[in-house]
């Protein structure tokens, strides 16, 4: 090692004694003599010793600082909670309409044929009982089976006084007077018929029976129509219902009385609770799911429009299980697992995946409550990892 030293640094190291023998040049090899009094070979043999010392201590530190930190092993700084036990609920979601309730629902049919002169509503349009509705000139031949009838009553009542008086003076008989007041009573049943279905008039103003909202409008302004025909659909303010679709493998679990949580789409923050009210017993063929009808509750119904696309969360089923915040659950492929501090050191869990609701979901496996798992950090971890918490 001392050879080494001296070779780096340029000098030959002297013999005790003072003049040492000769050496040898290392061009020519012909023989040389040391130079220098004994004070410069004292002096070269000091800067030897410190040179020894400077290069001891270089290795030393140099060594030191490749040892590792003997404080503490290397650890990851994470954050953790603590797994809960707690009530979790089963929901299934099924997306659907804000619509009228079907048994609060009147269809306005026009009572003649007729002509529509007047239409004084929109569809949609929120209306009180007694506003006007439509104006409807009636058909003339609806008007002229209404003049016919009321003739045929004039004709009648005349017939049947002069039977009468014929059985007075004993020239008819009580039978014919009884088919004569017969006769009358029909024409007068007829034409209070036609009175009623407003073919007395040649023009009718239609009025709305009740508070409510035109939901469909089947007539426009200049339109002949025939009788009975359904002019339009007037659904009750008050008495609005949640029409949701559901997949028909999914109905085991719903039945009447189910609590379903409404949420607008248009309006997330906006939750409505019911419950399930009817369950319905085929497919629609429009949509291929089955119907499931809820009730929304009268305080709730001015926070919502009628026709707005709903989201309902129908509860199936409420248990305890473990929840852990959604952070805390990593995959790998297709199979779920946490990391727990155990003494200071991460384990890896396997677990299954159960509800997820807001930022917590079901795990099921090798965890209790009380275990402590890791939400943050844990992307750096691996089995066996030390840990510190922050």
């Amino acid at each position: 090692m001392t050879t080494g030293i001296v070779q780096r640094n340029n000098f030959i190291a002297p013999n005790k004694g003072g003049s040492g023998p000769p050496g040898r040049d290392s061009q020519g090899g012909k023989t040389i003599a040391a130079r220098g009094s004994a004070p410069t070979i004292r002096y070269l043999a000091s800067l030897l010793r410190g040179g020894l010392f400077l290069a001891c201590l270089t290795l030393v530190l140099g060594f030191a600082v490749m040892q590792p930190v003997h404080a503490g092993e290397p650890s990851v700084r994470v954050k953790t909670v603590t797994v809960a036990a707690r009530e979790v609920s089963e929901t299934l979601t099924a997306f659907g309409v804000l619509a009228p309730d079907p048994d609060q629902i009147l269809s306005l049919s026009l009572p003649h044929a007729g002509l529509i002169n007047r239409v004084w509503v929109r569809l949609g349009q929120r209306i009180k009982s007694g506003d006007r509705l439509l104006e409807v000139i009636t058909a003339p031949d609806a008007r002229m089976q209404y003049l016919q009838a009321q003739s045929a009553v004039g004709y009648t009542q005349r017939e049947l006084e002069r039977q009468r008086r014929l059985l007075g003076e004993q020239l008819s008989t009580k039978a014919q007077v009884d088919v004569a007041k017969k006769n009358f009573q029909d024409a007068t049943a007829t034409l209070k018929a036609l009175q009623q279905r407003g073919q007395g008039v040649e023009k009718e103003t239609l009025r709305a029976p009740m508070d409510g909202i035109i939901t469909r409008l089947d007539v426009s302004q200049g339109q002949r129509v025939q009788a009975d025909t359904t002019a339009m659909l007037i659904a009750a303010e008050q008495r609005l219902i949640a029409r949701l679709g559901v997949e028909p493998e999914d109905l085991a679990n719903v039945q009447a009385g189910t609590p379903v949580t409404i949420t607008s789409v248009f309006v997330p923050d906006v939750t409505i609770a019911t419950t399930v009210r009817e369950v319905h017993a085929m497919i629609d063929p429009a949509t291929h799911l089955v119907e499931v009808l809820a009730p929304i509750p009268q305080a709730e119904i001015g926070h919502l429009v009628l026709g707005s696309r709903i989201l309902g969360q129908i509860q199936l089923a409420t248990r305890r299980a473990l929840v852990v915040p959604r952070s805390a659950v990593l995959w790998d492929g297709n199979q779920a697992y946490v990391y727990i501090v155990d003494t200071g050191m991460a384990r890896r869990v396997s677990v299954k995946t159960g509800v997820d609701a807001a930022d917590l979901i079901e795990v099921s496996g090798a965890l209790k409550a009380g275990d402590v798992v890791v939400i943050s950090g844990n992307y750096e971890l691996s089995d066996g990892a030390a840990v510190r918490a922050y």
